[in-house]
């Protein structure tokens, strides 16, 4: 299957009301407005093909875009491949969503974070943060250092409420991700999230976001979920 075959099959996918939802998150035109779910029976026919979501991922169109994410191949990413994606994610539904997602299957993910969250620029932070957020809630905890986790649960107690806006969203899940995901630090996450309280999101054109990572840990605690690891990262 190729490129222009592929956008004609998410044409016809698109729904006028998916694509109003996705401008108003911040998607720019060109898009089609496909939802997720629909590009399922198209993925199982195209399983994984690295060229193919190059050339999807170059369109600009946000569902082609999207869609790359879930056909590329990310052990035959390198760094700069990643960061040529970060490059083209002009929005946190393709940063957090799209490539953090895409980097949390390669071998080089958190290396490749480690050097977003230190870029200083919104989405790529935001990118870093929500990478690990794939990666706990997936990986084992001994495939994470104990000791670079709580210096990261530090740099959030420390840094979230002077953050950019989509960093700090990203922080606070991060937060919760640790608390629920990586037992090892799940008292100190809690005890984290406690001091940090609630942090203000402020939205463009919207109504500020209030953020509670404590009172989220609180109610998954309460289900019995704390150590709760997906099966896949990607769709």
């Amino acid at each position: 299957m190729n490129v222009a075959t592929v956008m004609q099959e998410l044409e016809a996918l698109g729904k006028e009301r998916t694509k109003k939802m996705y401008l108003s998150n911040g998607a720019q035109e060109p898009l089609f407005g496909v939802a997720t779910g629909a590009m399922k029976p198209l993925a199982k026919q195209i399983k994984v093909d690295q060229a193919l979501a190059e050339e999807l991922y170059a369109t600009g169109n946000y569902d082609a875009m999207y869609f790359a994410g879930v056909i590329a191949d990310p052990k035959a990413m390198t760094a700069a491949d990643f960061d040529r994606w970060m490059d083209g994610a002009y929005f946190y539904m393709l940063s957090d969503y799209v490539v953090a997602v895409t980097l949390a299957e390669a071998a080089i993910a958190q290396e490749v974070a480690d050097a977003w969250i230190a870029s200083d620029e919104e989405l790529r932070m935001s990118a870093g943060w929500s990478c690990y957020c794939w990666l706990l809630g997936n990986r084992k905890d001994h495939e994470f250092s104990e000791s670079k986790l709580a210096s990261m649960l530090e740099t959030v107690k420390d840094t979230i409420h002077a953050a950019p806006e989509r960093t700090k969203s990203a922080m606070n899940h991060f937060l919760y991700t640790v608390a629920i995901s990586y037992v090892p630090l799940h008292d100190k996450a809690v005890e984290i999230a406690k001091a940090v309280g609630p942090v203000e999101m402020k939205r463009d054109q919207k109504k500020s976001t209030t953020l509670h990572a404590y009172e989220n840990i609180q109610k998954d605690v309460e289900r019995g979920r704390v150590g709760f690891k997906r099966k896949y990262v990607r769709c």
